[in-house]
């Protein structure tokens, strides 16, 4: 992490204390500066063009919800990347996070590194790239069958929606599905629609 991204301040928006008061936390003992705000209202109400950083919100608050937030920031001067975190993470969420350049979508509980590494990703400038660098490099392994499926997935369709649109088993489309989220390196649902999301825009 380089001192000039240190110089940017990360806004924690959570309607949680407890969630804000552990992130605030860990992200100043690793040498962050934050800033904390209970709710999207506040937080809008409080932004200024000039703030420099990124902002990390909760998906689920009462008034404004994160995905809300989000919206409002596009076209901001103050030109602030999201990245997303929620107890309650779903397909339809992650994709219209996601269709809006957020940073990272991250399931409570998650892991403080991918946390941290979203954050310097996001300090950085760096939003989708190493998402689209995986599909890429990935793309040639991944046959025709196993691109049908993640293309169907990622725009929203269940398991079972995809196998009648393919004509196969919903246990083949979880094989399927399997095999693509190992090849492109997606931990979980949320990051392979983050990843596919990427190599569409690239």
């Amino acid at each position: 992490m380089s001192s000039s991204a240190h110089r940017q301040t990360v806004f924690i928006v959570d309607d949680d204390p407890s969630v804000r008061d552990a992130l605030s936390l860990l992200l100043s003992l690793r040498g962050y500066a934050t800033a904390v705000f209970a709710c999207a209202e506040d937080f809008l109400r409080a932004l200024s063009p000039h703030w420099r950083g990124c902002v990390v919100t909760d998906i689920r608050m009462p008034g404004m919800s994160g995905l809300d937030l989000q919206q409002a920031l596009v076209g901001h001067p103050a030109r602030l990347p999201v990245i997303i975190i929620t107890g309650h993470g779903d397909v339809a969420a992650a994709r219209q996070a996601f269709k809006a350049s957020a940073v990272d979508f991250l399931e409570k509980p998650f892991d403080n590194d991918h946390l941290l590494q979203a954050i310097d990703r996001a300090l950085a400038g760096i939003e989708l790239e190493r998402g689209a660098d995986a599909l890429h490099g990935a793309g040639s392994t991944l046959s025709a069958r196993e691109r049908q499926v993640m293309d169907l997935v990622v725009d929203g369709l269940d398991n079972r929606l995809v196998g009648e649109r393919l004509g196969i088993s919903t246990r083949t489309v979880e094989v399927h599905k399997s095999r693509v989220m190992a090849k492109v390196g997606a931990r979980n649902l949320a990051e392979l629609i983050r990843i596919a999301h990427a190599a569409r825009k690239g």
